[in-house]
């Protein structure tokens, strides 16, 4: 995972008519389904909404990924965040 950082300086994100979206630096895809797609970034996790989602590319040594179907919402977490949520789901 270091080699990813160091790789991916930069994380973008595009999105196309609510229906088509684009992020680089992308280092994991922690899960998804048809309503809600968590990725792990250079910047953080990034948690997209929608309905009927599909990722159509994943390309983890370019660190890109392209998910298709009706974006409702984007949510960001810094790697600070999502490192407290990993220990308190651990102690509780």
């Amino acid at each position: 995972m270091t080699e990813n950082r160091i790789r991916f300086k930069n994380q973008n994100i595009s999105i196309e008519d609510r229906e088509k979206i684009t992020i680089t630096g992308v280092e994991q895809v922690e899960s998804y389904n048809d309503n809600t797609v968590i990725l792990n970034t250079i910047k953080g996790a990034i948690t997209v909404k929608g309905e009927g989602l599909n990722i159509s590319k994943l390309n983890l040594d370019e660190g890109s990924v392209i998910v298709d179907g009706k974006v409702n919402g984007i949510n960001y977490s810094s790697r600070e965040a999502v490192s407290k949520n990993i220990m308190g789901r651990l102690f509780k």
